[in-house]
């Protein structure tokens, strides 16, 4: 193996695809990171047994070959490295790589390419294009609405439905459920839903920033693994087996109060009231009061701790119906508000028992739901 390439591209192409290394390996050479030559690019790999990614950078590739080394030594060797050409030479029938970058020398011990695992193959299974744009918004909002313990698996994954020319993204972790309608680029021969793990997902989101090309997607026939393809890039992933819950019956379908109020407010106003929730097990109150004739409708977002105070804030309020109360976990409406682009929301209620809805207004394509939290008025 021998052929050189960019320091800075060398330096991308590792933190690109660093995030797959594993951690805590079961496998020692899963915190390895493979390098193989590919026609005229340098291809590098990396894996976790659950995700995997590939990402190409531009290489003057002299001799094919191929060999895994640790990911962490090699990308903190190359991050420090001047902005220079990087020569490659892995001499014949041995494991140890030679680099040199102007007037640094290295020499790392590998191990054989042969036993780094397969990375699969996905085809043949649902394919379809995505805009960049419309995948990132879907992304962000419904990714963090996902469960992050494992005691339910399959709520630590995002449910997507691909019929026709659109995507349904579904979060939820058993307090609050996401929804997010997206269009395909290109439409669906077969209708179909996976679970994608949130992680896999926050990973796209993170790999998307400098793409403006749409993104192809694979799911294999027996709905197992997923592929992501990006211009250099491309991330595979295993997917969550199981039956994501049937959430459409979850999201109230009337209500008896309609508040629309002004996001930035809303938002300030509760991230104000959680200073206060931290030792009140993150209860901030919501008080929705209709206007009169001459005065606005008004909500007031309030929290209080036994130990520490309370506080109060109130915004103006368009109020459809009767006055309303309802409490929530500060985190999860702080959550929703942080991912809104659009100026207005509302927020639909029946009682204080019931869910809450929470609508961007303007936009049709994305609902949340939260469950209120029981407390004495």
């Amino acid at each position: 193996m021998k052929l050189s390439c960019l320091q800075e591209n060398l330096n991308q192409g590792l933190s690109t695809v660093g995030r797959a290394v594993a951690t805590r390996p079961t496998l020692p050479i899963t915190s390895n990171v493979l390098l193989v030559t590919d026609h005229s690019r340098l291809k590098l790999v990396a894996t976790n047994l659950e995700m995997a990614i590939s990402c190409w950078i531009g290489a003057k590739v002299e001799e094919e070959g191929a060999i895994t080394v640790p990911a962490r030594l090699i990308t903190d060797f190359v991050n420090s490295l001047p902005n220079d050409k990087v020569d490659f030479e892995l001499p014949a029938k041995t494991k140890t790589l030679q680099l040199r970058c102007a007037r640094f020398e290295a020499r790392i011990s590998g191990v054989d390419a042969k036993d780094f695992p397969p990375i699969p193959e996905v085809g043949d299974g649902i394919n379809t294009n995505v805009e960049i744009e419309d995948l990132r918004d879907g992304i962000n909002h419904v990714v963090f609405a996902a469960a992050t313990e494992e005691s339910r698996p399959v709520l630590t994954g995002v449910d997507a439905r691909f019929e026709d020319a659109q995507l349904t993204l579904a979060a939820a972790d058993g307090f609050r459920l996401a929804v997010y309608k997206l269009p395909l680029a290109s439409a669906v021969k077969q209708k179909g839903e996976v679970i994608i793990p949130a992680r896999t997902f926050a990973e796209l989101s993170r790999l998307m920033t400098d793409q403006k090309e749409p993104v192809q997607i694979t799911i294999n026939p027996n709905k197992s693994q997923i592929l992501f393809r990006l211009k250099d890039v491309e991330l595979v992933s295993q997917l969550v087996q199981g039956t994501f819950p049937q959430y459409s019956q979850l999201i109230p379908q009337s209500h008896t109060t309609k508040a629309t109020v002004d996001v930035a407010e809303f938002q300030r106003a509760t991230r104000t009231a959680s200073i206060f929730a931290r030792d009140g097990s993150g209860i901030v109150r919501l008080i929705v009061v209709p206007g009169g004739e001459l005065s606005p409708g008004k909500m007031t977002i309030s929290a209080r701790s036994e130990e520490i105070g309370d506080d109060v804030g109130e915004i103006d309020a368009v109020v459809e119906g009767t006055e309303a109360k309802i409490a929530f976990n500060g985190k999860y409406l702080s959550d929703v508000l942080s991912v809104l682009k659009e100026t207005q929301v509302s927020l639909e209620t029946t009682n204080p028992s019931s869910p809450g809805i929470i609508r961007p207004v303007g936009n049709d394509k994305y609902v949340h739901v939260v469950m209120p939290m029981f407390v004495q008025w």
